[in-house]
């Protein structure tokens, strides 16, 4: 049988880089296997699960309800289509259309990203603030279309954009929800319930398959009980906008044992560890020619902890995209991140005990040769 991935050619990475959809998230610790194992040994009532789980992470978390969705960007878009249709049946089979005026989703220029496509996909169109913009614009952009403000979570966005707590003040004088992208902002952990139970937004969402460590294809809306209602009645296994962003049985056990032990995690020490590896990768590279390891804070999407930044100069042998495609080709294969012009971003979250001396030893010697 065909079961791994050496039996297709398929070569395992060493992931230096983030927890990228592209490289498979991150990896799943056996509380998570075991509980997936454990939803695939019978079949169930979806509808019932999906509501049993919510529960559940909504009582570990703090928030009023929680759904299960297949992913972030699903969770963006099932919370957005629940936003414009409700739970009126004829409405959420209609999406993408709509009758009347088209439903809008206010956002910000500075945080535009490839995301957006999971707002539109449910018909709504985006009216964006400028950078920069005021307090006045963003109420001068809410209407009587307006379905929802969409906000992206993380020190990397928040340049050029309002203050999450401003907007969701402006936004509920409206009675308009805000609804906040924070598929990447764990650790911390406090994230579940910082965004709605401290700040008030009316829903957050997150991937399962990044800091949570739940499987790749789960994600969590986490908040008020009115958008995790339009969610379900939005989502899979009804005929739906939702409907192609299926979740399995074994996928909401999974993100459920995640959340537990992620909660149960010592996530100070879990964050220090990642700094020793940081510090580890900085001594390691330092007197190379040509080459200058340091530390930045925080980590690519604002996690809070920090990177290795290697910066490659003109007394290198290497140009960066040749250190790259080495360390790619190498053996292991390893993958790292871009920073600047120059740079590569080694990133310790989603390193396995003893990888990072594997990424160093290879570091040093493609760099010394």
């Amino acid at each position: 049988m065909t079961t791994r991935y050496a039996d297709l050619g398929v070569r395992p990475v060493i992931n230096a880089a983030a927890t990228l959809t592209r490289l498979g998230g991150s990896l799943m610790p056996p509380p998570v296997l075991e509980a997936m194992r454990a939803g695939a040994e019978s079949f169930v009532d979806l509808f019932e699960l999906q509501r049993r789980v919510g529960e559940r992470i909504a009582e570990l978390t703090g928030n009023e309800a929680c759904y299960v969705s297949s992913g972030a960007a699903a969770g963006m878009a099932v919370a957005i289509a629940g936003c414009i249709a409700g739970e009126d049946a004829e409405a959420v089979h209609r999406l993408p259309q709509v009758e009347g005026p088209q439903p809008e989703v206010v956002v910000f220029r500075s945080q535009r990203n490839g995301y957006d496509q999971a707002a539109r996909q449910t018909g709504a169109r985006l009216v964006e603030l400028g950078l920069g913009a005021t307090s006045a614009e963003l109420e001068a952009a809410l209407s009587s279309q307006t379905v929802c403000v969409l906000y992206f979570a993380g020190a990397h966005y928040e340049s050029g954009a309002l203050p999450l707590d401003q907007v969701i003040a402006l936004a509920h004088a409206r009675r308009i929800p805000v609804l906040v992208d924070a598929a990447a902002q764990v650790p911390p952990i406090g994230s579940l319930r910082h965004f709605t139970c401290e700040l008030g937004a009316d829903a957050a969402i997150f991937s399962g398959g990044k800091g949570l460590r739940g499987p790749q294809s789960s994600g969590l809306v986490l908040g008020r009980r009115s958008i995790v209602e339009h969610c379900v009645a939005n989502g899979p296994p009804n005929h739906s906008l939702g409907r192609p962003m299926k979740v399995g049985k074994e996928e909401m056990l999974g993100i459920l044992a995640a959340v537990e032990w992620s909660l149960a995690q010592d996530e100070p020490a879990v964050l220090a560890s990642y700094e020793a590896t940081v510090a580890l990768w900085i001594e390691g590279l330092s007197g190379l020619p040509g080459v200058c390891a340091e530390r930045r804070y925080p980590s690519e999407a604002g996690q809070p902890h920090g990177r290795a930044i290697v910066t490659l100069d003109a007394a290198c042998h290497l140009t960066r995209a040749e250190l790259i495609a080495a360390l790619w080709e190498g053996d292991p294969r390893i993958a790292v991140g871009e920073a600047g012009q120059d740079a590569i971003a080694l990133n310790p979250q989603t390193l396995e005990p003893g990888e990072d001396r594997v990424v160093l030893d290879a570091l040093r010697r493609l760099l010394k040769a």
